[in-house]
């Protein structure tokens, strides 16, 4: 597969990744690497990955941090600042975020502030960090349960893509990471959303390429709106709903936790249903769309209890401005609109859609 050239950086594949990231140190020479990771990337990638680094003579550091949502926090950044700090990083070193997104958010982000700035590389080892988060710049951390809600938009130097440790997920990795092929056929490519809507038709070794056409359509949006002036929100469909119902299922201990695309996966079936209501997407689209997801991802039950504690989440989300609340919604599959007001109304309308599925 070829390379594919972002706004400053490159996506590189599979045969090319160790010899492009060696040639980079070979011609960067950092004057010292920092790895990070998380307990599961520590265990069943860092073996694979540090046996195709040649890091020469220059001296390579592991950080470990916890794995998961929760620790996607300021308080795990601090402990990574000490540790380079600790062990001698200074503005030449590089660091190479090895892990999910938790790991290529945090990293980044720790990498873009450390010294006002220093060098990474993202290796993203699940399906979610291949095609969505490790790629576009955006670093940062949660606020306690409010997503994402500290960083900045910095691109590293490349992103090494190793389809091979998909290998090493379980299946509920996959299938959130796959949430966010979903929403990039959603917003842009009706084509691609039927192409993986229908997997049937395909087996295993399409993977790769569906993959590959996720960062490129991801890349195209990201090209031509790199910080979110514009285009680029429409990225965020499905987000509005769904990062609020994730935060409200992270901090409340009579739900369990969902993962990422879990949560996106009903947000989207939602903010398709406001679709019909604000931006008159069709009917048989809607089911169409809901059912495609389905295919997928198991119904979550929600409680009348939930709504209100959730609709309240939302007025955290970053597209908002001027105090209201704003959404990307669909015009026809394919097809996105941002910037969207919709009253609350229609989102208990939304959820009593979803319900009834």
């Amino acid at each position: 597969m070829q390379s594919i050239a972002t706004k400053t950086a490159v996506v590189h594949f599979n045969s090319k990744v160790y010899s492009e990231l060696n040639a980079y140190i070979k011609r960067e020479n950092p004057s010292k690497i920092f790895v990070l990771v998380d307990t599961n990337t520590h265990d069943f990638c860092l073996p694979q990955f540090m046996s195709n680094l040649e890091s020469g003579v220059i001296q390579t550091e592991v950080m470990e941090m916890p794995e998961g949502e929760d620790h996607k926090s300021i308080d795990i950044c601090v402990g990574v600042w000490e540790a380079m700090s600790q062990y001698g990083a200074d503005r030449k070193s590089l660091l190479i975020n090895l892990g999910g997104g938790v790991v290529t958010d945090l990293g980044g982000f720790v990498a873009s502030t450390y010294m006002r700035g220093i060098s990474y590389i993202n290796v993203p080892t699940s399906l979610l960090a291949m095609v969505d988060a490790s790629v576009g710049g955006k670093t940062g951390v949660d606020l306690g349960v409010l997503k994402n809600q500290v960083g900045v938009i910095s691109e590293g130097e490349m992103v090494l893509i190793d389809t091979s440790f998909l290998g090493t997920l379980p299946q509920n990795q996959m299938v959130s990471g796959f949430a966010e092929m979903l929403k990039h056929g959603l917003i842009f490519d009706a084509t691609y959303w039927y192409t993986l809507t229908h997997l049937e038709d395909l087996d295993i070794s399409d993977l790769d390429k569906l993959i590959y056409d996720s960062v490129i359509i991801k890349n195209k949006i990201v090209t031509e709106d790199p910080t979110e002036k514009g285009l680029r929100k429409i990225l965020n469909f499905g987000h509005t709903l769904g990062h609020a119902i994730e935060s409200y299922f992270l901090d409340n201990e009579e739900k369990t936790q969902l993962l990422h695309g879990e949560a996106i996966a009903i947000g989207m079936i939602l903010e398709s249903y406001l679709s019909t209501k604000i931006c008159k997407l069709k009917s048989p689209e809607l089911d169409d769309i809901s059912a495609g997801i389905l295919k997928t991802f198991s119904k979550t039950n929600f409680e009348d209890k939930d709504y209100e504690n959730i609709i309240d989440l939302m007025k955290h989300d970053k597209k908002n401005s001027h105090g209201k609340v704003k959404f990307v919604l669909l015009e026809s599959i394919g097809k996105a609109k941002r910037d969207c007001e919709v009253p609350n109304e229609l989102i208990l309308e939304a959820f009593e859609y979803y319900k009834s599925l």
